[in-house]
């Protein structure tokens, strides 16, 4: 029996004492050049969709260099006092801490993932008790790079969206039908799937208690476009959700003389049938490890478009797999893709994860506005509808555990992992666009023109469709240089080790230190289709707070408003389309002292505003509010500060990183305005300023990153102490 000594158990899992390149005829596969023939997103070719199970991004990707990681420099605030300390199951504090794998079973330790603890533990945005609404401390464990080697080195050698979330803020069975169909039944409000039951398997029912919707496969046969899913005799830990339909199903029923659903896949039983090849055992040669998969390619039968199950205990799923096995499956994936240059050069693959199973993760997702205790009333507001986005139906008939509708928002959930590996999306590339489930689909649809039919609005409006993960016009043609996955029985013996070890201790607070993404110079980060605005409206007379948000962008973006004053409260989520805006009011004038207000607005790449001041009446003579300008050309900020008040003001902008000039003071008489110019050139794009007026009466930050239609960087100042 292998001793799992460090240097063994490093040298198991691919960690940094087996560090090396990728065998040579991988890595000349890696550096023929990406098919270009018109430069364009019609070069692709083939589309391949491969899911793993139950990761959060923190818990696998929280101190990799330039993601919003534990280094964000904007947290949302919490009734804690930081997000980053959570309320406990014994009602003590816990912080991230590193599952370490020579302290115990780091990687295969998980816990709850229902609709009902996902929502307690998100609970509406206000997220300050995760460990106890999941029952388990260890939700806000997390790996680092030693423990992940081959895929922290995938990510920084092709590209990793760190604003990629689940669909469903609930369990494996409703994000694989947002992932294969485009929604889990709530688009129709005759019923919606919200948990992981048996009765959404193939043999869960008859046909006619199957889902009803069409799937995204069915409508690529409709069209022409040739795929299959590739799994091993119905994977019912996070299988292909196919078999939950009434056509499937039917198809079944159909085939059941010839063998369905075990008999292995042959061109004849999709002659009698074209659905057998979405739900039937098409990875039977090698127990689904993927010899099916290569003979297609070697017979030149590879789909144009696939999703592969891979077998239950490669799925990283926690206590049934460990994230090294999940490695050693996706480098034989990526062996077998590149072993054919013209493949390759035609083929993106994508890798993400269903839900993030009980693991913390400290981005509140975008969501539609929560509702309130009023009925038709919610917490903020939207330009698009969120019809379908709530769970106001019961559940379908066929469901064996029906539930009670709670009219909580379906989606979208925390963040999960999600590598875009290509020719046209390597290089070392930090996507941070909003995207989910639905975002695979729309990238197809890009790539061969078949749109799913079954996308909210709110889905269409708010979810990329990945095309700003890629360069189709000018390729990346930088070779990654990869350590090695860890070799098969290594990766399978040592989840027998983690399978057997006891629980890696939950530190005290404060006895170790909180995680951070270390400075690794600049990381290369896409450009993106956002231009954000907002802007405040104080009005002494009434002593209210009005903030406007205006969408000058490309893609609608969610804004977060959380008022300082009032933690417990729900925040307000706002859904901004292009080209469009909303207002609202806050009245401070109910706070304490009264008039006092604190407001804090976080959007996509790290958009953020505070709005701290004085609305009673008494407060101050002046009158002063701030407006930004952005010059894209100039790559610049235009800052104006208007005094509309009858006395004058004392005006401080102060850079708070970046730059290290400053501060810039202005005086602005009744009815008068100052005007300032801010270069971004030297930053990269990115901004943090504070304006402070009259001796702190009237606070105004502003940060984010000025887009220009550029390819930029990261954050310079993530990780920055």
């Amino acid at each position: 029996m292998t001793k799992f000594t460090r240097r063994n158990f490093l040298k198991a899992a691919g960690g940094t004492s087996a560090l090396g390149a990728l065998p040579a005829s991988i890595r000349r596969a890696l550096a023929i050049p990406a098919y270009n023939a018109t430069g364009t997103v019609s070069d692709v070719k083939h589309v391949v969709m491969l899911m793993q199970e139950n990761r959060s991004f923190n818990h696998y990707y929280g101190t990799m260099p330039g993601v919003r990681g534990f280094s964000d420099r904007f947290t949302i605030p919490t009734p804690n006092g930081s997000v980053w300390t959570q309320t406990g199951v014994d009602d003590e504090p816990v912080q991230p801490y590193h599952l370490d794998p020579m302290l115990g079973d780091a990687y295969v330790v998980g816990g709850n993932h229902s609709w009902q603890t996902m929502h307690a533990a998100w609970d509406h945005g206000i997220m300050k008790g995760w460990p106890k609404a999941k029952n388990a401390n260890v939700s806000m464990g997390y790996l680092d790079a030693d423990d992940l080697p081959f895929y922290r080195a995938l990510a920084e050698s092709f590209t990793i969206c760190d604003a990629y979330h689940a669909s469903v803020m609930g369990p494996t069975y409703p994000n694989r039908l947002f992932w294969q169909s485009g929604t889990n039944g709530a688009r129709f409000g005759e019923g919606a799937v919200i948990e992981t039951e048996a009765s959404w398997t193939l043999d869960g029912g008859t046909p006619d208690q199957g889902l009803t919707w069409t799937t995204y496969a069915e409508s690529l046969e409709a069209a022409g476009i040739r795929w299959k899913v590739y799994e091993f005799d119905k994977n019912r830990t996070g299988g292909s959700m196919n078999g939950a339909f009434r056509a499937f199903r039917q198809a079944n029923v159909d085939l059941a003389a010839h063998g369905s659903p075990h008999a292995p896949y042959s061109p004849a039983l999709e002659a009698l049938s074209p659905l057998y090849k979405g739900y039937g055992n098409t990875m039977s040669v090698d127990r689904g490890l993927l010899a099916d998969f290569a003979a297609d390619i070697a017979a030149g039968r590879l789909p144009q478009v696939s999703w592969i199950i891979p077998p239950s205990i490669y799925q990283e799923h926690p206590h049934q797999s460990a994230a090294p096995q999940g490695e050693w499956y996706v480098e034989r994936l990526l062996n077998i893709l590149t072993a054919d240059p013209d493949v390759w050069s035609k083929t993106v693959l994508l890798v993400n994860y269903d839900e993030n199973d009980c693991f913390f993760d400290h981005m509140p997702p975008p969501a539609p506005p929560s509702p309130a205790s009023e009925p038709g009333h919610y917490h903020g507001k939207s330009t698009v509808s969120t019809a379908g986005e709530y769970l106001d139906m019961g559940a379908f008939p066929g469901d064996a555990h029906p539930f009670t509708p709670d009219g909580n928002v379906v989606g979208a959930g925390m963040r999960v992992p999600m590598l875009v590996i290509s020719p046209w999306s390597a290089g070392g590339w930090v996507n941070s666009q909003v995207f989910d489930h639905t975002s695979t689909l729309r990238f197809v649809e890009r790539v061969f023109g078949v749109a799913p039919t079954t996308l909210t609005p709110w889905r269409q409006a708010v979810m990329g469709d990945l095309t700003s993960c890629f360069d189709f016009a000018r390729p990346d043609s930088a070779l990654p240089t990869l350590p090695r996955a860890p070799a098969q029985d290594a990766a399978n013996a040592l989840f027998a080790q983690q399978s057997a070890a006891p629980p890696v201790p939950v530190p005290a607070l404060g006895a170790t230190p909180l995680p951070v993404q270390p400075i690794n110079g600049l990381v290369r980060s896409r450009a993106l289709p956002y231009e954000l605005h907002t802007g405040a409206r104080v009005d002494t007379e009434h002593g209210t707070v009005q903030l406007e948000f205006k969408n000058t962008g490309k893609q609608a973006a969610v804004f977060h408003v959380y008022d300082r004053l009032n933690l417990t409260r729900p925040p307000r989520r706002y859904t901004v389309e292009a080209g469009k805006n909303l207002s609202d009011v806050w009245h401070a004038a109910d706070n304490t002292p009264a008039g006092q207000y604190s407001l804090w607005v976080l959007g996509p790449q790290g958009f953020h505003r505070q709005f701290d001041g004085d609305a009673s009446a008494d407060a101050r003579g002046f009158d002063t509010e701030m407006s930004i300008d952005y010059d894209p050309a100039a790559n610049a900020l235009h800052l104006r500060i208007a005094n509309s008040g009858a006395a004058g003001a004392s005006v401080t902008v102060t850079a708070n990183a970046y730059r290290s000039d400053g501060p810039w003071n202005h005086t602005i008489g009744p009815d008068k305005t100052a005007t300032q110019i801010l270069s971004l050139a030297d930053s990269h794009g990115w901004y943090d300023f504070t304006l402070r007026a009259n001796d702190d009466k009237l606070i105004r930050r502003f940060a984010g990153r000025l887009e220009t239609g550029m390819d930029s960087y990261c954050d310079p100042a993530m990780g920055v102490p």
